[in-house]
């Protein structure tokens, strides 16, 4: 049973002001002394970053379509764990989810699977009365519990009158009204925020400037009471495993060019016995000591190509390290980073492939198979993952490249992607491990193998 006290964080559409709120409610329970958990509905990895600095403990996504909803309760309660108050932050508009699919994935399916109240933000910056038909509205239209409201970009005291005194008509409390002045922005790019891992010290800055901002337009006490009227939540946590450990060293990819990356792919690979060690790309000149395997999880290694380029002894390590036949994961940015160029910076060679930007955005959910036996999943394994990035890679896939790999997935509607072999797997698909706990057991096991 969990009690932990819970609120979610959502709003009409996206840009209404999701990410100030949460990140800003983060930093200002925190400084108020209480422990806190940062949550994230859906895929996105930045907003999490500047959760887990206002935070001090990681920033995790719940992801209906990644994980399962099965999931979504007990990897909530094991985030959670020993919290004063957690906050999950919403997706889009409130019921938005996977598209064709209802409310699948949406922040409202979320909050029904945490039984977790809502508060819903809203930009009323071109908004009088008006504001109270659309609270109304998202009151009426599904089964999310709208506990409050929380104003965006007002104007000025006459315009927060107003708008305070029509949610009042439709029974909706307003718990905090920021003004249009108070914003405290975060530097964008091509794929979002730019992430807080890449601007550490400016990040610190803005959380700061957000928790002030929060408790001085906030009613922080009200959320709270908001937070602990959330029922107990009947789950188990979910675990990570705890295998004895092995002495496998697992390194994984991170630093500021790879920062996308779920908490729970290091914790399942420790579970399984590995010695889990971060390397980063844009410092570290070798792996480290004893390196069995490595994983390079999603970033920007566009942004950093002249970087990653430059650190000649790190690509010739990782190069090395793939014809040994120790098995290595990557994906998304991962997948550009062992290509033998990206935008004509050479990479680590691995693949036979080269990445370019793209002015193009691919996005969206992805139900797809394996179809080549690799150290992630055998061949015929079904997943759902994510795209999200501004690259292409040619050749698209392994098919033509070796007798001896393939294609990592194929998906409806497209030619099959990324490249597998037995000791290599690399695509432009993101997962969440915590939805197949055994890629890290089959990682660790082929691993070891490769260590004796």
């Amino acid at each position: 049973m969990v009690t932990v006290p819970r609120v979610v964080i959502a709003a009409p559409a996206s840009g209404h002001g999701k990410t100030t709120v949460a990140t800003g409610l983060l930093a200002a329970y925190a400084a108020r002394g209480l422990t806190v958990a940062p949550f994230k509905v859906g895929p996105d990895y930045i907003d999490p970053g500047y959760h887990a600095l206002a935070a001090g403990r990681p920033g995790r996504n719940l992801d209906p379509v990644l994980t399962g909803e099965h999931l979504i309760g007990p990897l909530f309660a094991h985030g959670a764990a020993g919290a004063d108050i957690a906050v999950v932050e919403g997706v889009m508009g409130l019921y938005d989810g996977r598209t064709g699919a209802g409310e699948t994935g949406s922040t409202a399916q979320v909050a029904g699977l945490l039984e977790a109240p809502v508060i819903l933000v809203v930009d009323a910056a071109a908004q009088g009365r008006s504001v109270a038909a659309l609270v109304h509205g998202f009151r009426s239209f599904g089964n999310a519990r709208i506990a409050g409201v929380i104003l965006n970009r007002v104007g000025s005291d006459r315009h927060e009158t107003i708008l305070r005194d029509a949610c009042e008509e439709v029974g909706t409390p307003v718990l905090g009204a920021l003004r249009r002045a108070d914003a405290v922005a975060a530097p964008s790019r091509h794929l979002g925020l730019v992430p807080a891992a890449e601007r550490r010290a400016e990040a610190l800055s803005s959380v700061a400037a957000l928790a002030d901002l929060i408790a001085a337009s906030v009613d922080l006490d009200a959320v709270m009471s908001v937070a602990r009227s959330a029922a107990s939540l009947q789950v188990t946590p979910w675990s990570a495993g705890a295998a004895e450990k092995t002495g496998t060293v697992v390194a994984i990819a991170g630093g500021p060019a790879f920062t996308f990356a779920y908490a729970e792919t290091a914790e399942l690979l420790a579970g399984a016995g590995a010695e889990v060690v971060t390397v980063d790309p844009l410092r570290d000149e070798a792996l480290p000591e004893g390196t069995a395997a490595l994983v390079v999880g999603g970033g920007f290694p566009e942004v950093y190509a002249a970087e990653l380029s430059a650190n000649e002894p790190l690509r010739a390590a990782v190069r090395k390290l793939a014809e040994s036949g120790a098995p290595i994961v990557a994906e998304c940015a991962g997948l550009l980073w062992l290509a033998r160029g990206l935008d004509g910076a050479p990479m680590c060679g691995v693949l036979d492939a080269e990445a370019a930007m793209t002015p193009s955005l691919t996005l969206g959910y992805r139900d797809a198979v394996a179809l080549t036996d690799s150290p992630l999943a055998p061949a015929g394994t079904r997943v759902t993952g994510h795209e999200f990035h501004r690259t292409t890679v040619h050749p698209r896939s392994g098919l033509l490249l070796s007798p001896a790999g393939g294609a990592a997935w194929a998906w409806r509607g497209a030619d099959p992607e990324g490249f597998a072999t037995p000791s290599l797997h690399a695509s432009y698909l993101h997962l969440h491990w915590a939805g197949h706990p055994e890629f890290a057991t089959r990682l660790v096991g082929n691993a070891g193998q490769h260590a004796t």
